[in-house]
């Protein structure tokens, strides 16, 4: 259920995603592996969603947007590019099936970081605060109803699928709050740079 946001008359409320977004050869593969399923189960959830690793999620008004992005970029300044492994599925019963990602310690010490420096901009208010991923995976399908995820989930468990990309970069997507579609608002590159340049940028 979504949850009513109070948003101040005449500001504008979006959804955030921040997300590691595989590169184009990768995306294609796990696309198709989307397309499939969504054909095979009737899922149009999983034709819609662009393939992805989410970091965070949270909602904020439009005009917090210019200062998160700055502080966001500071982050992504710190941060070194490192590897990335899928391998196979895994599932959240009973409505969520996704492709395995291996290499876990590197998204979870991002996660840290954008959770150190953004989580106070990335807070709405009480009722909205932002959610962080500690567990990091790539959806194929979602909300899916008992019988699209016990059918699925047999086909799947048996199934393999490999893949790998350098993470160089996050995306920050988003899109009015109850729309369906996000955009693209920024690409932050991993740039590995000294604590201190950081630090500077920070306070």
């Amino acid at each position: 259920m979504k949850k009513i946001i109070q948003a101040l008359p005449g500001y504008r409320v979006n959804e955030y995603l921040l997300v590691l977004s595989p590169p184009e050869d990768l995306w294609h593969k796990i696309t198709k592996v989307k397309e499939d399923f969504a054909n095979t189960y009737k899922s149009d959830n999983a034709r819609w969603g662009r393939p992805h690793i989410a970091l965070v999620k949270f909602v904020q008004y439009e005009l917090m947007e210019s200062k998160l992005i700055q502080r966001l970029k500071t982050v992504a300044m710190g941060a070194p590019a490192f590897k990335l492994e899928l391998k196979d599925f895994g599932s959240f019963p009973s409505h969520t099936i996704y492709i395995n990602v291996l290499s876990k310690i590197p998204i979870q010490n991002l996660v840290k970081e954008i959770r150190t420096y953004s989580q106070r901009l990335m807070k709405l208010d009480e009722e909205n605060k932002p959610h962080f991923m500690s567990e990091p995976h790539l959806i194929i399908a979602r909300k899916l109803v008992p019988w699209q995820y016990e059918k699925a989930w047999f086909e799947y468990s048996n199934r393999h699928f490999t893949g790998r990309f350098i993470a160089d970069a996050m995306l920050l997507l988003k899109r009015p709050f109850g729309e369906k579609a996000y955009q693209i608002a920024a690409r932050f590159e991993f740039q590995n740079l000294p604590v201190m340049t950081k630090q500077g940028e920070l306070f």
